[in-house]
Protein backbone atom coordinates (compact mmCIF):
# COMPACT_ATOMS: atom_id res chain seq x y z
CA UNK A 1 0.00 0.00 0.00
CA UNK A 2 0.98 3.74 -0.49
CA UNK A 3 1.72 6.18 2.67
CA UNK A 4 0.19 9.74 1.93
CA UNK A 5 3.11 11.68 2.79
CA UNK A 6 3.27 14.49 0.53
CA UNK A 7 6.23 15.54 -1.52
CA UNK A 8 8.07 12.19 -0.39
CA UNK A 9 8.74 9.94 -3.25
CA UNK A 10 7.68 6.54 -2.85
CA UNK A 11 6.49 3.57 -4.24
CA UNK A 12 4.32 0.83 -4.83
CA UNK A 13 3.99 -3.15 -6.14
CA UNK A 14 1.77 -4.01 -8.71
CA UNK A 15 2.33 -7.97 -9.81
CA UNK A 16 6.19 -7.66 -8.85
CA UNK A 17 6.48 -4.68 -10.28
CA UNK A 18 7.54 -1.59 -8.36
CA UNK A 19 6.31 1.84 -9.08
CA UNK A 20 7.68 4.67 -8.18
CA UNK A 21 5.17 7.35 -6.80
CA UNK A 22 4.36 10.67 -4.70
CA UNK A 23 1.42 12.91 -3.79
CA UNK A 24 0.52 16.44 -3.07
CA UNK A 25 -1.99 17.76 -0.79
CA UNK A 26 -4.72 16.41 1.27
CA UNK A 27 -4.81 12.81 1.63
CA UNK A 28 -7.76 10.68 -0.10
CA UNK A 29 -9.32 10.46 3.28
CA UNK A 30 -10.12 14.36 3.13
CA UNK A 31 -10.76 15.41 -0.75
CA UNK A 32 -10.86 13.92 -4.05
CA UNK A 33 -7.86 12.86 -5.86
CA UNK A 34 -6.43 14.02 -9.16
CA UNK A 35 -4.51 11.38 -10.76
CA UNK A 36 -2.15 12.07 -13.03
CA UNK A 37 -1.21 9.83 -16.19
CA UNK A 38 1.97 10.66 -18.11
CA UNK A 39 2.54 10.98 -21.66
CA UNK A 40 4.33 8.07 -23.39
CA UNK A 41 7.76 8.93 -22.80
CA UNK A 42 7.29 11.03 -19.25
CA UNK A 43 7.75 10.25 -16.07
CA UNK A 44 7.52 12.21 -12.44
CA UNK A 45 9.86 14.32 -13.02
CA UNK A 46 8.91 15.34 -16.47
CA UNK A 47 5.92 16.72 -14.82
CA UNK A 48 8.05 19.39 -13.53
CA UNK A 49 6.30 21.38 -11.06
CA UNK A 50 2.87 20.82 -12.62
CA UNK A 51 1.54 18.47 -9.74
CA UNK A 52 2.25 20.64 -6.91
CA UNK A 53 1.01 23.80 -8.45
CA UNK A 54 -2.26 22.21 -8.96
CA UNK A 55 -2.42 20.87 -5.61
CA UNK A 56 -1.54 24.57 -4.48
CA UNK A 57 -4.76 25.76 -6.65
CA UNK A 58 -7.12 23.48 -6.25
CA UNK A 59 -8.75 21.78 -3.10
CA UNK A 60 -7.66 18.23 -4.47
CA UNK A 61 -4.75 15.99 -3.41
CA UNK A 62 -2.64 15.02 -6.23
CA UNK A 63 -1.48 11.72 -6.76
CA UNK A 64 1.18 10.72 -9.70
CA UNK A 65 3.81 7.37 -10.63
CA UNK A 66 5.60 6.43 -13.24
CA UNK A 67 4.07 3.52 -15.37
CA UNK A 68 6.68 0.45 -15.66
CA UNK A 69 9.51 1.27 -18.02
CA UNK A 70 9.81 4.63 -17.08
CA UNK A 71 11.07 7.05 -14.75
CA UNK A 72 12.52 4.58 -11.63
CA UNK A 73 9.73 2.41 -12.08
CA UNK A 74 10.88 -1.32 -12.65
CA UNK A 75 11.91 -1.93 -16.47
CA UNK A 76 9.03 -4.02 -19.04
CA UNK A 77 9.09 -6.56 -21.45
CA UNK A 78 9.79 -5.11 -24.86
CA UNK A 79 8.35 -4.97 -27.14
CA UNK A 80 5.13 -3.10 -25.35
CA UNK A 81 2.05 -5.50 -27.22
CA UNK A 82 0.27 -2.77 -29.20
CA UNK A 83 -2.84 -2.83 -27.05
CA UNK A 84 -0.12 -1.36 -23.98
CA UNK A 85 -2.70 1.66 -23.55
CA UNK A 86 -5.63 -0.73 -22.87
CA UNK A 87 -3.78 -3.06 -20.56
CA UNK A 88 -2.52 0.14 -18.54
CA UNK A 89 -6.31 1.35 -18.61
CA UNK A 90 -8.01 -1.55 -17.40
CA UNK A 91 -5.67 -3.99 -15.33
CA UNK A 92 -2.69 -1.83 -13.78
CA UNK A 93 -4.76 1.82 -13.34
CA UNK A 94 -7.40 0.03 -11.04
CA UNK A 95 -5.13 -1.19 -8.68
CA UNK A 96 -2.78 1.53 -8.29
CA UNK A 97 -5.96 3.35 -7.23
CA UNK A 98 -6.58 0.43 -4.98
CA UNK A 99 -3.03 1.03 -3.52
CA UNK A 100 -3.11 4.45 -2.96
CA UNK A 101 -6.41 3.88 -1.27
CA UNK A 102 -8.00 6.68 -3.99
CA UNK A 103 -11.99 6.38 -3.52
CA UNK A 104 -12.71 9.86 -5.43
CA UNK A 105 -10.79 11.24 -8.50
CA UNK A 106 -10.35 13.21 -11.62
CA UNK A 107 -8.06 10.98 -14.25
CA UNK A 108 -6.08 13.48 -15.72
CA UNK A 109 -3.68 12.36 -18.77
CA UNK A 110 -1.34 13.62 -21.15
CA UNK A 111 -0.66 12.58 -24.43
CA UNK A 112 -0.92 8.41 -23.85
CA UNK A 113 -2.25 9.20 -20.35
CA UNK A 114 -4.69 10.71 -21.80
CA UNK A 115 -5.61 7.79 -24.34
CA UNK A 116 -5.70 5.82 -20.73
CA UNK A 117 -7.75 7.96 -19.04
CA UNK A 118 -10.41 7.60 -21.89
CA UNK A 119 -10.43 4.01 -22.06
CA UNK A 120 -10.51 3.40 -18.26
CA UNK A 121 -13.73 5.87 -17.99
CA UNK A 122 -15.43 4.13 -20.84
CA UNK A 123 -14.37 0.23 -20.35
CA UNK A 124 -14.00 0.06 -16.67
CA UNK A 125 -17.49 1.98 -15.17
CA UNK A 126 -15.09 2.41 -11.83
CA UNK A 127 -17.15 4.85 -9.74
CA UNK A 128 -14.16 6.59 -8.13
CA UNK A 129 -13.45 7.99 -11.76
CA UNK A 130 -15.94 11.48 -11.39
CA UNK A 131 -13.94 13.05 -14.03
CA UNK A 132 -11.91 13.37 -16.98
CA UNK A 133 -9.16 15.93 -17.93
CA UNK A 134 -7.66 14.93 -21.24
CA UNK A 135 -4.18 17.32 -22.53
CA UNK A 136 -3.27 16.41 -26.27
CA UNK A 137 -5.57 13.04 -25.96
CA UNK A 138 -4.66 10.42 -29.22
CA UNK A 139 -8.03 8.66 -30.06
CA UNK A 140 -6.55 7.03 -33.27
CA UNK A 141 -3.38 7.25 -35.22
CA UNK A 142 -3.16 10.04 -37.58
CA UNK A 143 -0.01 10.48 -39.89
CA UNK A 144 1.15 13.75 -38.04
CA UNK A 145 1.92 11.80 -35.17
CA UNK A 146 3.73 9.19 -36.73
CA UNK A 147 5.75 12.08 -38.59
CA UNK A 148 6.80 13.36 -35.17
CA UNK A 149 7.71 9.79 -33.60
CA UNK A 150 9.90 8.80 -36.55
CA UNK A 151 11.88 12.60 -36.17
CA UNK A 152 12.44 11.71 -32.42
CA UNK A 153 14.01 8.01 -33.26
CA UNK A 154 16.33 9.45 -35.28
CA UNK A 155 16.69 12.52 -32.69
CA UNK A 156 17.49 9.34 -30.21
CA UNK A 157 19.70 7.60 -32.47
CA UNK A 158 21.84 10.40 -33.26
CA UNK A 159 22.25 10.43 -29.50
CA UNK A 160 20.85 14.31 -28.34
CA UNK A 161 17.41 13.01 -27.26
CA UNK A 162 19.05 10.22 -25.71
CA UNK A 163 21.12 12.10 -23.10
CA UNK A 164 18.46 14.47 -22.47
CA UNK A 165 15.64 11.56 -21.72
CA UNK A 166 18.70 9.68 -19.75
CA UNK A 167 18.24 12.36 -17.00
CA UNK A 168 14.88 11.46 -16.34
CA UNK A 169 14.46 7.47 -16.64
CA UNK A 170 16.77 4.78 -15.26
CA UNK A 171 16.56 2.55 -18.18
CA UNK A 172 15.77 5.08 -21.37
CA UNK A 173 16.20 2.53 -24.02
CA UNK A 174 13.27 0.46 -22.28
CA UNK A 175 11.53 4.03 -21.83
CA UNK A 176 11.98 5.41 -25.67
CA UNK A 177 11.83 1.86 -27.44
CA UNK A 178 8.75 0.78 -25.61
CA UNK A 179 7.33 4.03 -27.00
CA UNK A 180 8.54 4.46 -30.16
CA UNK A 181 8.16 1.21 -31.61
CA UNK A 182 4.84 0.24 -31.05
CA UNK A 183 3.63 3.55 -32.44
CA UNK A 184 5.62 2.83 -34.93
CA UNK A 185 4.45 -0.49 -35.96
CA UNK A 186 2.90 -1.17 -39.42
CA UNK A 187 -0.21 -2.34 -37.65
CA UNK A 188 -0.55 0.83 -35.08
CA UNK A 189 -1.84 2.74 -38.07
CA UNK A 190 -4.96 1.12 -37.02
CA UNK A 191 -4.91 1.71 -33.95
CA UNK A 192 -8.39 3.66 -32.24
CA UNK A 193 -10.21 3.61 -29.38
CA UNK A 194 -12.75 6.19 -30.53
CA UNK A 195 -15.61 3.56 -29.54
CA UNK A 196 -14.24 3.85 -25.46
CA UNK A 197 -15.80 7.58 -25.95
CA UNK A 198 -19.53 6.34 -26.56
CA UNK A 199 -19.46 5.07 -23.09
CA UNK A 200 -17.62 7.71 -20.72
CA UNK A 201 -20.16 8.94 -18.44
CA UNK A 202 -18.71 11.32 -16.76
CA UNK A 203 -17.73 15.12 -17.47
CA UNK A 204 -14.68 15.32 -19.67
CA UNK A 205 -12.37 18.67 -20.13
CA UNK A 206 -10.52 18.29 -23.02
CA UNK A 207 -7.43 20.88 -23.63
CA UNK A 208 -5.07 20.74 -26.80
CA UNK A 209 -2.38 23.28 -28.12
CA UNK A 210 -3.35 24.75 -31.41
CA UNK A 211 0.36 23.94 -32.96
CA UNK A 212 0.34 20.59 -31.51
CA UNK A 213 3.02 18.57 -33.46
CA UNK A 214 1.58 14.69 -32.41
CA UNK A 215 -2.24 15.54 -33.39
CA UNK A 216 -4.66 17.53 -35.02
CA UNK A 217 -7.79 18.90 -33.87
CA UNK A 218 -9.65 16.13 -35.46
CA UNK A 219 -8.33 13.87 -32.22
CA UNK A 220 -11.42 16.42 -29.75
CA UNK A 221 -13.83 16.48 -32.83
CA UNK A 222 -14.34 12.88 -32.44
CA UNK A 223 -14.33 13.44 -28.73
CA UNK A 224 -17.18 16.64 -28.79
CA UNK A 225 -18.90 14.28 -31.46
CA UNK A 226 -19.49 10.81 -29.93
CA UNK A 227 -19.15 11.63 -26.07
CA UNK A 228 -22.69 10.91 -24.09
CA UNK A 229 -21.36 13.34 -21.53
CA UNK A 230 -20.63 16.66 -20.97
CA UNK A 231 -17.49 17.81 -22.49
CA UNK A 232 -15.89 21.29 -22.52
CA UNK A 233 -12.50 21.72 -24.37
CA UNK A 234 -9.84 24.48 -24.66
CA UNK A 235 -7.57 25.00 -27.52
CA UNK A 236 -4.93 27.34 -26.70
CA UNK A 237 -2.49 29.48 -29.40
CA UNK A 238 0.95 29.36 -29.88
CA UNK A 239 0.67 26.12 -28.06
CA UNK A 240 2.00 22.70 -28.51
CA UNK A 241 2.13 19.27 -27.40
CA UNK A 242 2.53 19.77 -23.83
CA UNK A 243 0.12 22.70 -22.63
CA UNK A 244 0.62 21.93 -18.83
CA UNK A 245 4.63 22.92 -19.20
CA UNK A 246 4.23 25.78 -22.00
CA UNK A 247 1.20 27.63 -20.48
CA UNK A 248 1.40 26.24 -16.90
CA UNK A 249 -0.63 28.82 -15.26
CA UNK A 250 -3.37 28.37 -17.52
CA UNK A 251 -3.98 24.99 -17.48
CA UNK A 252 -3.69 25.05 -13.97
CA UNK A 253 -6.80 27.56 -13.30
CA UNK A 254 -8.89 26.02 -15.71
CA UNK A 255 -8.40 22.39 -14.49
CA UNK A 256 -8.57 23.70 -10.79
CA UNK A 257 -12.29 25.16 -11.57
CA UNK A 258 -13.62 22.34 -13.30
CA UNK A 259 -12.45 20.15 -10.48
CA UNK A 260 -14.26 23.11 -8.21
CA UNK A 261 -17.33 22.70 -10.19
CA UNK A 262 -17.17 18.71 -9.74
CA UNK A 263 -17.43 19.07 -6.46
CA UNK A 264 -20.04 21.68 -6.04
CA UNK A 265 -22.33 19.55 -8.59
CA UNK A 266 -21.88 16.42 -6.70
CA UNK A 267 -22.47 17.99 -3.55
CA UNK A 268 -25.47 19.62 -5.28
CA UNK A 269 -26.78 15.88 -6.47
CA UNK A 270 -25.35 13.93 -3.57
CA UNK A 271 -23.40 12.22 -5.28
CA UNK A 272 -20.30 12.97 -3.09
CA UNK A 273 -21.60 10.95 0.13
CA UNK A 274 -21.83 7.48 -2.08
Amino acid sequence: MFDWNPGVLSGIEISGCRLEATCYGPSPADAPTVVLLHEGLGCIDLWRSFPESLSNNCECGVFVWSRAGYGASSPTPLPRPLNYMSIEATDVLPRVLDAAKIDKCILLGHSDGASIAAINAGSCADKRVRGLVLIAPHFFTEAEALTSISQAREKFSEGGLRTQLAKYHKDVDNAFYGWCDAWLDAKFKSWDISENIDYVRVPVLAIQGADDQYGTLAQLEVLEERCYAPVETLILPDCKHSPHLEIPHTVVEVVSDFAARLSIQESTTGLATK
